[in-house]
């Protein structure tokens, strides 16, 4: 089977890294210096009572800094968001778990003509060293149903490795306010028609601290959130600019385009 991939366009886009923050001040000091292959850096703080901000701005002072309550992932990421200014917004955590490195791979696809590019640690050429056995089965049975209720192929559900098209955020309409927002994206996305991609991604262990993570409390907030968009999907109100015809979704494994991934033709792409 081949896939038609859209073609890459002459200039390269400005890319923006929103990081959510929660007293994660030694991760900073690993991942803030190794966050090259960006424009712009939106750091989006909960108020870390561990100096978190200080670091961030000493490591880096060409970063723009957000200080709000801390209310949970989501409103922090629509907090982000709403800062960047680039024409690729890559989201990704700040305990290092995540490697910077790999944003080229998640770039480039929107620059092919994605608007929604999402890391798959399941994909050819992922991996984890931080799933738990509950987190993985949690994680493997909230991807089935949602491939069952949305019609999808997603083989990773809740990671927060995204890349997306700036101007795709006011069509998501993002409302989740804790962790279960990465799944809002990913649901929301289909329902309103971007064109989505996923991309191999290897996530390692938290460097340094604990994690925010409620395994049961999130995960119920996930499946809550799923059904209900479901029920009441959201819908884009006008089709976001694309510069490139439609193309099936690939999936990347070191580069390389290799066969679609199975995600839906009602998401924007042929099938």
């Amino acid at each position: 089977m081949t896939t038609t991939e859209p073609n890459r366009p002459a200039t390269a886009p400005t890319v923006t890294a929103v990081i959510p923050t929660l007293n994660e001040a030694d991760n900073l000091r690993w991942l803030l210096p190794r966050l090259t292959g960006v424009d712009e850096i939106v750091i989006v703080d909960g108020e870390s009572t561990d100096g978190s901000a200080e670091i961030a701005a000493a490591l880096r002072p060409d970063a723009r800094i957000i200080s709000q309550p801390p209310r949970g992932k989501g409103l922090a990421l629509q907090a982000g968001f709403a800062a960047a200014t680039g024409e690729v917004i890559v989201m990704l955590d700040a305990d290092g778990s995540m490697d910077p490195a790999e944003i080229p791979s998640f770039v480039a696809l929107v620059a092919r003509g994605f608007d929604f590019v999402k890391g798959s640690r399941y994909a050819c050429g992922g991996g984890s060293e931080d799933l738990t056995f509950l987190r993985r089965a949690g994680n493997r049975g909230l991807t089935a149903l949602a491939n069952t209720l949305y019609r999808t192929g997603w083989s990773d559900l809740c990671y927060g490795y995204v890349a997306l098209r700036r101007s795709a955020v006011d069509t998501l309409r993002l409302r989740s306010t804790g962790f279960e927002i990465e799944t809002e994206m990913c649901v929301n996305a289909v329902t309103t028609g971007l064109r989505i991609a996923e991309v191999a991604s290897f996530e390692g262990n938290r460097l340094f601290g604990e994690s925010h993570l409620n395994t049961w409390r999130d995960g119920w907030r996930v499946l809550k959130m799923m059904v209900g968009s479901r029920v009441r999907p959201v819908r884009a109100v006008r089709p976001v600019p694309s510069p490139v015809p439609a193309a099936a979704p690939v999936a990347v494994v070191s580069g390389e385009a290799v066969e679609p991934v199975g995600l839906p033709a009602a998401a924007g792409v042929a099938a």
